[in-house]
Formats: structure tokens, C-alpha cells, sequence
């Protein structure tokens, strides 16, 4: 799923009316396994200067991006997270790795040819999902579709569950987020 998506489903699920820290946290963690992959990228692109075909043919799947992505995107990672916070009764701390477990799940069911270790440290297995959210040899005409309709049916819902004009904005700058793929290629072509 797109990092949008992820944000707006952890929001979705976890985000409390009146309850800022907690929504921060269900933010936070929908975000929180992509944040290297954005930093990286980032850094590779707006930094070293490299091109976007380079970073994301070469760079993005090399043995040192992808060790990388095996630590921030590990279930073990996160599920010992989980498990100290649920233990310490860091209440926002378990929203926030609940989150990244939610993003996990749907990365874990969606990633094709860009599957990440989710079992780091234990195994160096790959789940190689046979579904795609983007790639269309593997379904990714159906699946991103879907994830855009029930982005925005969300956003929906949440503009409606969070009534202030701050929390609206930042709901509709999410859904602009999850639609700006859309846009940019209905304008380069």
C-alpha cells in the first residue's frame, strides 16, 4: 500500500476523538516502517544528487537498503515493541506499534516483487505475495483501485468521526496524499 494509505487506515483504526497523543501515536506508527525508505530516497535523490531511475532500480533493492528495511518492517521488531509497551503500559506507545503492525499486515499481503524480510532477526524469509497494490502483472490494476476507494471511504468516515477544522485539514491533506499519485501521472500523460 501506498504510505498515505497505510496513515489513513492506522488513523482509522486507532484514532480517538479529543485524544491527541493517541492519534499522534496511530500516525506515527502508519508511518513509521516506510520512514527509512522516505529518508533514504531523500538522501539519495535531494542530497547525493543520483537519479530516481538509479535509486529505485539499483539502490532500492540492494543487500544494504533492504537490511535497512528488514529491521523497520520486521514483526519481530515490532511485536517485541508491542510487547514492552503492553508491559510498561505506555497506552500511546501500543497505538503506535499496533499501527506499525497494521502496516505490516497489508505490506506482508501486497508486496510482490518488493517484499521485505518481515521475520528479521528470526529468518531472512521473503514472503513473495502473489498480489501487488501497484504492480499490474500481479494484479495491481485491481488491487490499487480498491485502495484508493477505501482510502478515500475512510477519510469519509474520519472527516465525519473528527469534526474540528484542524483535524479535517489534516484528513483532507491525507487523501490528497493517498490521490497525488493519480494526479501526477493523469499530467505527465
Amino acid at each position: 500500500m501506498n504510505t498515505p494509505a497505510h496513515v489513513i487506515f492506522a488513523f482509522a483504526a486507532f484514532a480517538r476523538p479529543g485524544d491527541k497523543w493517541r492519534n499522534v501515536a496511530a500516525v506515527a506508527g502508519g508511518l513509521a516502517p516506510d520512514l527509512s525508505l522516505y529518508l533514504l530516497v531523500g538522501v539519495s535523490l535531494y542530497v547525493l544528487g543520483f537519479g530516481a531511475e538509479q535509486v529505485f532500480r539499483d539502490f532500492y533493492y540492494s543487500n544494504a537498503w533492504q537490511a535497512i528495511f528488514a529491521v523497520d518492517n520486521s514483526f519481530v521488531v515490532w511485536g517485541a515493541a508491542l510487547a514492552i509497551c503492553f508491559w510498561r503500559g505506555w497506552g500511546n506507545g501500543v497505538i503506535l506499534t499496533l499501527s506499525a503492525l497494521l502496516h505490516l499486515m497489508f505490506d506482508f499481503a501486497l508486496h510482490h516483487d518488493d517484499a521485505r524480510r518481515h521475520f528479521w532477526p528470526v529468518s531472512d524469509w521473503i514472503f513473495v505475495s502473489p498480489v501487488s497494490y501497484w504492480d499490474h502483472a500481479h494484479y495491481g490494476d485491481i488491487i490499487g483501485p480498491i485502495e484508493i476507494a477505501v482510502s478515500l471511504l475512510l477519510c469519509v468516515v474520519l472527516a465525519v468521526r473528527f469534526g474540528g477544522r484542524g483535524a479535517r485539514a489534516g484528513i483532507a491533506v491525507l487523501a490528497l496524499a493517498q490521490l497525488s499519485p493519480l494526479i501526477i501521472w493523469a499530467a505527465m500523460f
